[in-house]
C-alpha cells in the first residue's frame, strides 16, 4: 500500500529544473519508495546490493555509463566517487530530473553533494508521515496517546507491525550501521545509553556536561554524539531566538526527536496505556506538535524558521514562527482543558513585545478549539490538516 507523501509535489517541481535531485532522512522513511513510485521512468538501482555496489566502486565510469538517460540511485554516498562522474554527465548535458539520488547518511551524502554537485542539485529531506499524510488511515479516530507510542515510520503502517518490537530492531540496525559508518565509536551500550539519555530530556535545555556525567563520557564526546543524532535525523535541537528584547536569554538549543513513537521506546514505555499518567508525555506531546512543524517546512520547500525564547528568569515560549518582520508565539500544552494559565507566557511576551495584538497560537490536547484575546487555541488533530500548518507557518 502506498501512502502519497506530501513532497512529492516539491520534489516532482524541483525534477523539473535541476538535473540531480537528492532525497535524504532518516533510515526507513520512504525514501526508496518515494523515488520509485515519482519517478517511474527510471531505472531503480541499489547501491546497498553488495555485487553492484562493487561494480560501482571499482569500474564507476562503466557503472554510470549504462545510464545515460539517467536513473534512482538509492544510498548513493555507498560510492563516492560516482559524484565525480554525475557531475560531468550532467555538466555536459543539463537536462533536469537526470539523476535522483537517494541516501540516509547526512554526512556522506552531504560533503559529496558540496564537493561535486553545488550547483547543480535540489535537496529534499523527507521525514516519516505526518499526521495530515495518515488523515486518510483514520487516524482521527486514535487518542493521542496512542499516536504518541505508534509514532509514524512508515514500515509500521505498510506492514502492519508492533510498534515495540520496530523499533527496538530499528535501534538495533541503527547502531550497527549508521552509527560506527559515522564516527568510531566503540561501545555501541554506551552510545545507546547516550540515547536513552537524550530521550528523558525532550523539551530541555542540552546540557553537554550532565550528559557526559551521566553517560560516563567526556564532554567532547556528548558533543560528537549529539551531532550524529542530528546528522541521522534522530534528533532535532531548536535553537533559541536571537531578540532579546532587553532581556538576557538562555542561548543552549532544547532537543526534540523527530519521532515521538521511537523516544517512547527509548523511555521504557511499552503500552500506550503507560503514556497517561508518565512525567515525560508534555515534553513528548511538544516534540509531536515541533516535529509535525518541520514536516510542513521541510515538504514545502521551506527552510524552518522555528525557535524558541527564553529568558533567564524562566519566562518561556515553546515555539516562535520567524516570519521576517513579524514574530509569531507558539504554546503547546498536552492537557486536555484549556486553562486560563495556557496563555499567560503569551501575555507575557506580548508585553514585552510591545505588540499586545500579535497573532499567536496554542496547541493543546484536548478535541476542540476557540479564541481568546487574538490568541487561536486548537485541538492537535488540528496537524492533520495541512491548511492549519499554511496558516501557522507560511
Amino acid at each position: 500500500m502506498y501512502i502519497e507523501r506530501s513532497v512529492g509535489f516539491l520534489a516532482k517541481k524541483l525534477a523539473d529544473q535541476y538535473p540531480v535531485i537528492a532525497i535524504t532522512g532518516p533510515r526507513q522513511s520512504g525514501k526508496t519508495t518515494l523515488s520509485k513510485a515519482l519517478f517511474t521512468d527510471k531505472p531503480y538501482v541499489s547501491l546497498e546490493d553488495i555485487d553492484v555496489r562493487e561494480y560501482a566502486q571499482e569500474d564507476p565510469r562503466d557503472f554510470i555509463n549504462q545510464y545515460p538517460e539517467g536513473a534512482v540511485l538509492d544510498e548513493v554516498q555507498n560510492v563516492p566517487s560516482l559524484f565525480s562522474y554525475i557531475q560531468t554527465i550532467v555538466d555536459n548535458n543539463r537536462k533536469p530530473g537526470q539523476f535522483i539520488l537517494t541516501g540516509s547518511q547526512q554526512f556522506g551524502l552531504f560533503s559529496r553533494i558540496t564537493q561535486s554537485l553545488s550547483g547543480r542539485i535540489a535537496l529534499i529531506t523527507l521525514l516519516p508521515f505526518s499526521q495530515c499524510e495518515l488523515k486518510s488511515l483514520e487516524s482521527r479516530s486514535r487518542t493521542i496517546d496512542q499516536v504518541l507510542f505508534t509514532g509514524f515510520y512508515p514500515p509500521i503502517y505498510d506492514r502492519k507491525l508492533e510498534p515495540g518490537t520496530w523499533y527496538g530492531n530499528y535501534v538495533r540496525t541503527y547502531l550497527e550501521r549508521d552509527v560506527r559508518k559515522m564516527v568510531n565509536v566503540r561501545d555501541l551500550s554506551a552510545f545507546q545509553r547516550f540515547l536513552r539519555l537524550c530521550s528523558g530530556r525532550i523539551g530541555q535545555l542540552v546540557n553537554f556536561s550532565s550528559l557526559a556525567n551521566d553517560c560516563g563520557i567526556t564532554h567532547n564526546t556528548a558533543r560528537a554524539w549529539i551531532s550524529i543524532l542530528e546528522a541521522s535525523f534522530i534528533i532535532r535541537l531548536l535553537q533559541p531566538h536571537y531578540r532579546n528584547f532587553n532581556k538576557r536569554l538562555i542561548k543552549s538549543p532544547k532537543m526534540y526527536f523527530y519521532d515521538p513513537g521511537l523516544a517512547v521506546w527509548l523511555l521504557g514505555i511499552r503500552e500506550p496505556e503507560q503514556l497517561r499518567l508518565h512525567p515525560m508525555r508534555g515534553a513528548l506531546f511538544e516534540s509531536l506538535v515541533v516535529s509535525e512543524c518541520l514536516k510542513y517546512c521541510y515538504n514545502s520547500g521551506l527552510e524552518p524558521n522555528l525557535y524558541f525564547w527564553r529568558d533567564r528568569t524562566g519566562n518561556e515560549i515553546d515555539v516562535i514562527i520567524d516570519k521576517g518582520n513579524r514574530l509569531i508565539p507558539l504554546e503547546i500544552k498536552s492537557g486536555t482543558t484549556i486553562s486560563g494559565d495556557y496563555f499567560r507566557n503569551i501575555f507575557y511576551w506580548r508585553k514585552l513585545s510591545g505588540k499586545p495584538d500579535e497573532k499567536a497560537w496554542l496547541i493543546y490536547g484536548g478535541e476542540s478549539g476557540q479564541v481568546r484575546s487574538g490568541i487561536e487555541a486548537l485541538s492537535w488533530k488540528k496537524l492533520m490538516e495541512e491548511e492549519t500548518l499554511q496558516r501557522m507557518l507560511n
